[in-house]
């Protein structure tokens, strides 16, 4: 029998997101050690699940007018007062399928509540297409609220919002 748990990410923990975050870095962006830690200390959510002892699934999340250059999270800044944006959400290939991204979400949507905020944002690959996100994102109830080129014109992305 697996057991599977949501937590708080630790230190500890640093290695296996980072790993996990290169499987999956064409559809997020790359992300080393030095530059988890500064994010962690950005962020308002970061939490994992494990699977027995596995790191199977992390979630990084940024409230508004935290320093974070990146040009999706200003994008969104300069739409919306008060929102969570999700940086990113890894679910390790071997995962993939079993509800853990859900997990992940639902327990953000709660702890977006418990916070008083009414926006979770994010953004998805349109060009090269990341369907698996769009479907997932679309199952949350997101919705499109603009698009941009980035990357030298060859990656779109679609900015999402989600009411709470």
């Amino acid at each position: 029998m697996t057991n599977t748990s949501i937590r708080q990410a630790v230190a500890e923990d640093y290695d296996s997101i980072v790993r996990l975050n290169d499987s999956e870095a064409d559809k997020t962006s790359p992300m080393d050690l030095e530059k988890l830690t500064a994010l962690a200390q950005l962020s308002c959510y970061l939490k994992v699940v494990t699977r027995d002892s596995d790191v199977a699934a992390f979630l990084l999340c940024m409230r508004e007018g935290v320093a974070y250059e990146n040009d999706n999270y200003n994008w969104l800044s300069s739409r919306f007062k008060e929102f969570v944006y999700v940086d990113r959400i890894v679910v390790g290939s071997r995962f993939a399928g079993t509800g853990i991204g859900s997990m992940l979400y639902r327990d953000l949507f709660e702890f977006t509540r418990s916070e008083g905020v009414s926006k979770i944002t994010c953004e998805y690959n349109l060009e090269p297409p990341n369907l698996v996100s769009q479907a997932f994102h679309r199952k949350f109830g997101f919705r499109e609220c603009g698009t941009r080129w980035s990357a030298n014109q060859t990656r779109q992305v679609s900015y999402q919002v989600a009411e709470v």
